[in-house]
């Protein structure tokens, strides 16, 4: 405990909170055993939830301590919503009270977990937000029967959908031309489910914690992100135009019909006020549909300081401000992943409140007249 009484007084920088998540059987406590052996996650508090009343999960994990939480008896992307709180709190009051030294958090649900509750608890409890930031999505798929899967769970899309990483397992196991096959459909389909996903074979060691944590939005140490790794706007586009000349080849049943992912994108300066109302006219209309918003803004008032935001549903994380653009693209690129929401809709909204001129949409004065419209203040 000599570094928690070492640790500086006052205000902490959040603690990076990482979302493991995949479908049952995927493999998800294989790898966070081997994440656990990585001297780079030292000092990592684990959350394993599990479905049932008796949990077995926890005793499977090698590295048991006192900064393992279980969560039982329910799913936690609904009735243990509470109790995740309730988890970071207490492992929070342990932190500062000394009686734990943890740095990260990793969080592993149940494989029958719709992961986009679970974003949004994380980002949107007044207190959390304060000691915690989301560090990224990890999602495991099982290589062999991962093509299945997606067909019959629309959990495991979701699951897909939002991730930051994708880690295929058993991809040792595929041994047979027909296997092959499927594999190679199946890599195709998450590709196509989500562009930007860096995909990383388990079997061939490429699923190390180097290459898994610290893929989130931002360091609040102040650290410039890697914004290249997460924001692939051409990724998305070049998706986005095979879908619209190739829709007609894919099955509706696939479910992959439903779920869309792409970018909007603009060297235009947007006045914070604008972009504001355009954020919660946003998730006021479209919320249950945003399964995951990130990007980042050109604002009009602070051009060289660009703002990175980051929402789930009608949920958005407070808002932080890098202190210069990561990268040479000064453009406000945000990257969505919805569900039964088309691209359009999304960008006629956009450049209506950008002021660009169409005959057939009304025009930004028009929609800031919109009863729905809050002030919410995304970065007063």
């Amino acid at each position: 405990m000599d570094a928690a009484r070492t640790r500086p007084r006052g205000p902490q920088p959040p603690i990076p909170l990482t979302l493991l998540t995949g479908f049952l059987g995927a493999g998800k406590t294989s790898l966070l055993n081997r994440l656990l052996q990585d001297p780079a996650l030292n000092e990592t508090a684990v959350i394993i939830n599990e479905f049932g009343e008796i949990g077995l999960d926890h005793l499977l994990v090698e590295r048991i301590d006192d900064n393992v939480v279980l969560l039982q008896s329910g799913c936690i992307c609904c009735t243990l919503r509470g109790d995740l709180v309730d988890a970071l709190e207490k492992l929070t009051r342990d932190l500062d009270n000394h009686r734990a030294v943890f740095r990260r958090v990793i969080l592993e649900t149940t494989g029958l977990a719709d992961p986009a509750p679970l974003l949004q608890t994380a980002m949107a409890h007044p207190y959390l937000v304060m000691r915690y930031r989301l560090d990224g999505v990890i999602t495991v798929v099982d290589a062999v029967n991962g093509l299945a899967t997606l067909d019959a769970h629309p959990e495991a899309i979701k699951q897909a959908a939002v991730a930051d990483r994708i880690v295929l397992t058993k991809t040792d196991l595929i041994d047979t031309p027909e296997r092959r096959a499927d594999y190679d459909k199946l890599v195709a389909r998450l590709k196509a489910l989500n562009p930007a996903a860096t995909m990383l074979d388990a079997a061939q060691g490429a699923a190390s914690a180097a290459a898994l944590v610290d893929c989130g939005l931002y360091d609040p140490s102040g650290k410039i992100p890697d914004v290249s790794r997460w924001l692939r706007d051409e990724a998305y586009a070049a998706a986005h135009d095979h879908h619209h000349h190739h829709g007609h080849h894919h099955d509706v049943n696939r479910h992959d019909d439903r779920i869309r992912a792409f970018t909007l994108a603009t060297d235009q300066p947007i006045p914070i006020a604008t972009f504001d109302m355009f954020v919660e006219l946003l998730r006021s209309v479209h919320g249950p549909n945003l399964l995951r918003v990130k990007g980042v803004v050109k604002l009009a008032e602070t051009p060289d300081t660009p703002l990175v935001i980051h929402g789930v549903q009608h949920v958005f994380h407070p808002p932080a401000r890098l202190p210069r653009w990561p990268d040479a693209d000064r453009r406000t690129r945000l990257v969505f992943v919805t569900r039964d929401l088309s691209p359009a809709k999304i960008q006629e909204l956009f450049d209506a409140f950008l002021g660009v001129p169409a005959s057939d949409r009304p025009d930004r004065a028009a929609l800031t007249d919109n009863p729905l419209v809050a002030f919410g203040g995304l970065d007063r």
